[in-house]
Formats: structure tokens, C-alpha cells, sequence
């Protein structure tokens, strides 16, 4: 979650001490903490040393260090199987910076012209601009690049046919491509997925997801061109989505969503590019196996915060820990164990874990975890589900994607 929350002032002093290793957040962010990025607790990890499955150092390229300066805070810089060579960023400021955090030598005044000019990158992770990441990665991909993102994989309703275009072009490319969903990497999903693959739950009958983030009036978060200005919450949904693609990787083949116009400023009549009077959206969704999910995006409603999921199948559940008939106790639920000196991060401990499934895919040509199929599962449900909440709740069929 990228966007402020509700903070106290003992927050603050917690996100400060932990902070001394975000260094890379800068004074900007430490003064304002971005919610999310204070969550290093990576949970249950195995006890185990880390097993590099090869020597390979891939090369790669950043973009992208704006507000919340994701460039640098996913751990490619501290992999032993990468060496991050190029940075970039629209800003010289903002670029120097992330070379500077990174270790890049090299620096691009746009990501187009890292494309164009550098030929040793292998791979680029995308920190931009929601609106920018399909563009940016299908181009990446066509250049013969291994591609990640941070969420969503496409934005509203004016990119659904790009959708589509990144679907095709990891198909034709055969490059590796990953929408770094922070969720799927929480210990609650991590263990979840373990589970369900391992036949621990039979189908889910029903699921639950949220991601609540506070957006505070005087305090808004900045954003490029101010795409976060009144944006359609279920055009951001994918850390509450996850508790359903990324635990099954099945996908959801019907909604009906409902929102309720917010007493936040901008979301008033005329004061949003989007045309949007919703902060909250609710939406109830068929699910590939024949379940419900019932998965929120919100932020107007004050002191609540987080991202979370349950879930409840036919032989067991999942609320706090698991529940339930069968015996899973042999399931490995711990995450493994992450390369020394390479930090899980923030966002549950999540970034790392990111970074290491992308790196560990490439090295070994397999599908990273949060692969083009499961991104945009999990991204243009929701925005079939804003659709629903202006009709009402009316049941719109959402489009399928699969590898």
C-alpha cells in the first residue's frame, strides 16, 4: 500500500527507529512515513541458510523514484544474483538519487532512453507512475527485457486493451514478467498458498480481502501529474484481490460491487480528473473454482488500516492460522529463507521476497509467483468492479486471462 495512513505520534518514533535501515526513504518520506513501508516483520521464516541456484549475476535496470522511492526498496541491490547497472528517473534530482541508493553507474533521463541506449540490462523493475507501468513494461518486453512492476499491471478503464497487449507480448517474447504484489508474500498468504496447493483447503468456498489505507484530507499523499487524486479505489485493488489469485492462482469470473459517495474533499462532484465520488468500494465476486470472495478497497474511513485476508474452503480455514479437517501440519508454511545481507523489507516483509521469486524465475526460466496471468486477474477485476459500483452493484462478466 502506497498510500499515507493514519499516524500517531508513537508510529512516528517506531518508523524512525526502524527507519536507520530505510535510509533510502530519505528525509521527505521519514518525515511523513508512507504507510506500509514500516511493516518489516516477515513472520515464520525457516530456519534453513540460503541456496543460490546459481552464479549468474543479472543485469539490472531501476525506474522510477518518486514519493514513496520503491525504486530502492525492494532489495535488487543487495541480491548476490543481480548488479543493478542503470537508474532512472523524469527528475535529475530524484535520478541521481536512485543511482546513488542503488549503486547504479549508470543514469537515463527517461526510461525510454535506458531502453534505447543501454545494451546490458536483462532486466528492469518499473516504480513509476500507476498510469505508466503497461506502457513501460510491454515496451521493455519487446526490447527483449525481463520485466517487473509495482501494482497495478494496467490502470482503469482507458487501459484494458493494453491488458490484453501485455498478455500477448509475454506470450510472444517468452521474457519474464511480475507484478510485485506485496500481499503474496505476507506470512497470512504466503502460508495460505502453501496450503491450498498442498490440497489443505479442497476449493474455497469463500474469501475475504482488504486493503484499508486512510486518505487524509490535509495530508494527501503526492503523486505524478496527481494520478492518486479521487482515484476509483477498485482501480488499486490488487493487495486486497491477492488473498484470492495469489493464494489459488484462479481468478474472478463475475462481480457485483457497491460504493458509497465519501466526505473526503476530493471526492466531491468536479473535483477529481476521474470523475469520482467513491473512497470505499465493496465488491462480491464468483471466483474461478464456483466461491465467493468478498474483497474492499477504501480509504475514507478513519482508524482503519492494513492489508488482510481469510480465507474458507471445503476441508479447512484460514483466519489467523489455519483451522480445520486435514492434517497440514506437514505443509512447509515458514517463507525460506532470503540471501544474506538482503533485507524482507516492507509491506509484511514482502519486498525481498519479491525481488528473489523475479531473479530465482529468470535464473531458472520458470513463471515468477505474480506472473502476467495472475497480475491481471488480479488487477482488472477491479476495475470491472468500480464499473459494477456505478451501476449500482449491476453483475458485470470480467474478462479472463490466462498463460
Amino acid at each position: 500500500g502506497l498510500m499515507r495512513g493514519a499516524f500517531s505520534r508513537r508510529d512516528f518514533f517506531f518508523f524512525f527507529l526502524i527507519g536507520r535501515g530505510l535510509t533510502a526513504l530519505g528525509a521527505k518520506a521519514a518525515d511523513k512515513p508512507v504507510a506500509g513501508f514500516d511493516e518489516t516483520n516477515a513472520g515464520a521464516v525457516k530456519k534453513a541458510s540460503w541456496k543460490p541456484v546459481s552464479d549468474r549475476k543479472i543485469k539490472v535496470g531501476i525506474v522510477g523514484y518518486g514519493v514513496c522511492q520503491f525504486g530502492a526498496q525492494f532489495g535488487f541491490q543487495n541480491h548476490p544474483n543481480v548488479e543493478v547497472v542503470a537508474a532512472s528517473d523524469l527528475f535529475p534530482d530524484r535520478c541521481a538519487a536512485l543511482a546513488k541508493a542503488t549503486g547504479a553507474r549508470k543514469t537515463y533521463a527517461s526510461c525510454e532512453e535506458m531502453f534505447e541506449k543501454d545494451r546490458e540490462i536483462e532486466a528492469v523493475f518499473i516504480a513509476t507512475d500507476a498510469p505508466s507501468h503497461a506502457r513501460l513494461c510491454i515496451a521493455g518486453l519487446k526490447r527483449g527485457l525481463h520485466m517487473a512492476s509495482a501494482v497495478p499491471a494496467v490502470f482503469g478503464d482507458g487501459q484494458l486493451e493494453l491488458a490484453a497487449e501485455l498478455l500477448d507480448t509475454v506470450r510472444k517474447t517468452g521474457m519474464r514478467y511480475a507484478m510485485f504484489e506485496t500481499s503474496a508474500f505476507r506470512e497470512s498468504c504466503y502460508a495460505m498458498r502453501q496450503i491450498y496447493s498442498a490440497g489443505g483447503f479442497g476449493k474455497l468456498i469463500y474469501c475475504e480481502g482488504e486493503y484499508h489505507h486512510y486518505s487524509d484530507p490535509k495530508n494527501p499523499i503526492d503523486s505524478y501529474k496527481g494520478w492518486r487524486v479521487g482515484l476509483p479505489p477498485q482501480w488499486y485493488p490488487t493487495h486486497g484481490n491477492a488473498f484470492y489469485t495469489c493464494v489459488t492462482k484462479g481468478s474472478f469470473t463475475s462481480v457485483s460491487c457497491m460504493g458509497m459517495p465519501s466526505l473526503l474533499e476530493n471526492r466531491q462532484p468536479g473535483k477529481n480528473a476521474y470523475n469520482n465520488l467513491f473512497a470505499t468500494e465493496v465488491a462480491l465476486f464468483r471466483t474461478s473454482e464456483g466461491g465467493m470472495a468478498r474483497m474492499i478497497k477504501s480509504g475514507d474511513i478513519p482508524g482503519a488500516s492494513g492489508e488482510k485476508g481469510r480465507v474458507y474452503g471445503q476441508k479447512g480455514s484460514y483466519e489467523e492460522r489455519y483451522s480445520g479437517l486435514a492434517d497440514v501440519s506437514k505443509v512447509e508454511q515458514e517463507k525460506p529463507p532470503l540471501p544474506p545481507g538482503m533485507p524482507a523489507g516492507g509491506h509484511g516483509g514482502s519486498h525481498g521476497y519479491l525481488t528473489d521469486d523475479f531473479i530465482t524465475a529468470i535464473l531458472l526460466n520458470r513463471q515468477p509467483c505474480v506472473d502476467a496471468a495472475c497480475a491481471l486477474n488480479t488487477t482488472v477485476s477491479g476495475i470491472y468492479a468500480h464499473r459494477s459500483a456505478l451501476r449500482d452493484g449491476e453483475t458485470l462478466q470480467v474478462p479472463q486471462f490466462s498463460l
